[in-house]
């Protein structure tokens, strides 16, 4: 683990309520552990062999991602992403559960086509009252082109109509600690795209395209792209007012404006989308030639969908919007642990450990958290997943465990052992570690003995136990894994 003095650590959960999402495949890509021709289709974070077989997330799975990013100074920053990716299906919802405890913010990913459904109310319910911050991503765009061919207009409505079902559901269970956590498109924390053809964008890619055109800021452009926004092409400039009730054709002026977007961002997908597809390749050579992608030989080849799938995804790859909106809107453990803290610990706000999770310390004493096991391929043992919150753990340290039925000053639930080993886990694959410094999440090796489910690692005798997470079943709250059926 790197310096946390230098890296910005954001632990995040990849939420999907509806289908299989492959998006998780583009930040994987990204950080160059799948090659990108394989992104959408290699589904890395299905780790079980009935989860490839059919298609669907039933256990979280967890992988540690390393980027370096341009920061404005030209230089790069480097930032490393705990990522974890849970099941949409309600049948799963404990593996939801463990996993928010664990993570900062949510990437919530919904179907553009069929809406919000169901179970992403209680994911963001218990997301805020975990203190967590959301992120939205809309996918499955190419089948409102490929499928539905739905006008520009109608489009947006769609997309407008999730976005404001999600904010519903965030006002109503909106905790005063997070401040504004609405999802805003022009605020670059709503994305759209498809997590299969791995391409997707906000508002800030295409803002940053059009800005010389223009001749304004991004920011402002970003402002002007969402809502009741029109450009006027005969005026020159932005005009606010709704295309469908026109106040220009009323004084005689037949003008039909567009919101901007539809006319700047919409229109042009579907024109490269419906030139590809019809294989008007006079239409789109010039478009990839404008764009500068830099096709290869053998991808020159292609036509149709493949083509389609290549150009949209060196165009607008999906792995740099999604890394975009979790930089800028998601917080890192330093900020996030000083407003979850009061929620997470048991004991008394004003103790030593209480002011080492809130400031991330490394160097304090150690504080984890259990939040599930993970069975290994040997018969019967276990992986203690969870997070540091503070201090660092390491291989052959002696810790202090603490079931869920301990209580301070008891011996009861109480045990005194030391770490075998130290694992980064990297989806269907774990990696060794000497030791994990507060703010990542990691696994432990040699304790599962001594836990059930889940439960709390630290080095001071006088600390208290992080509080026990609450499951939600069958619109049941559940205070104990151990009550929980299903898992």
């Amino acid at each position: 683990m790197n310096d946390q003095n230098s890296i910005r650590n954001i632990s995040v959960i990849a939420h999907v309520d509806h289908g299989k999402s492959t998006l998780t495949d583009s930040l994987i890509g990204k950080a160059g552990i799948i090659a990108d021709a394989r992104q959408g289709e290699a589904r890395f974070m299905d780790t079980r062999d009935d989860e490839q077989a059919r298609s669907i997330t039933i256990k979280s799975t967890c992988v540690s991602l390393f980027y370096e990013r341009n920061s404005p100074d030209n230089t790069k920053k480097p930032y490393l992403i705990n990522l974890i990716d849970s099941p949409g299906h309600v049948d799963f919802s404990s593996e939801v559960t463990a996993a928010l405890r664990v993570t900062d913010g949510a990437l919530v990913v919904v179907d553009c086509i069929e809406g919000v459904c169901v179970q992403t109310e209680t994911v963001l319910r218990q997301a805020i009252a975990e203190r967590i911050k959301p992120i939205l991503f809309l996918n499955k765009l190419d089948r409102i082109f490929l499928e539905l061919n739905m006008t520009p207009e109608e489009s947006f409505k769609n997309f407008r109509n999730s976005i404001e079902s999600v904010n519903v559901i965030v006002e109503t269970y909106n905790d005063e600690k997070l401040g504004q956590i609405q999802v805003q498109p022009d605020s670059g924390k709503v994305g759209f795209g498809s997590g299969l053809h791995a391409w997707g964008f906000t508002l800030r890619d295409f803002a940053k395209m059009y800005e010389n055109k223009f001749g304004v800021s991004s920011e402002k452009l970003m402002k002007r792209f969402w809502g009741n926004n029109c450009w006027h092409p005969k005026l020159n400039k932005w005009v606010k007012h709704d295309p469908l009730n026109n106040p220009y054709k009323k004084e005689g002026k037949p003008i039909n404006l567009e919101r901007g977007f539809c006319q700047f961002i919409l229109r042009p997908l579907i024109t490269l989308f419906d030139a590809i597809m019809q294989d008007k390749s006079d239409v789109y050579w010039p478009i990839i030639k404008a764009l500068k992608l830099n096709l290869t030989n053998d991808e020159i080849d292609l036509v149709r969908k493949p083509l389609l799938k290549v150009v949209m995804r060196r165009w607008i790859p999906a792995g740099d919007a999604l890394l975009d909106m979790i930089v800028e809107h998601l917080p890192s453990p330093n900020i996030a642990q000083k407003y979850r803290c009061e929620i997470l610990y048991n004991g008394p706000q004003e103790d030593e450990i209480c002011k080492s999770i809130k400031a991330c310390d490394p160097k304090a004493d150690l504080s984890m958290y259990i939040s599930k096991m993970v069975p290994t391929s040997e018969k019967g043992r276990f992986i203690a997943f969870g997070r540091v919150f503070s201090g660092t753990v390491s291989t052959g340290q002696t810790v202090r465990i603490y079931g869920p039925d301990y209580e301070p000053g008891k011996k009861r639930d109480l045990y005194v052992k030391k770490i075998q080993r130290t694992l980064l886990m990297m989806g269907r694959y774990v990696e060794q570690l000497a030791d994990c410094p507060c703010g990542n999440i990691c696994g432990l090796v040699g304790i599962d003995q001594y836990l059930l489910k889940s439960g709390t690692i630290t080095t001071n005798e006088e600390a208290s136990p992080f509080n026990t997470m609450k499951f939600s079943v069958s619109g049941k709250s559940y205070n104990s894994e151990r009550e929980h059926v299903l898992d």
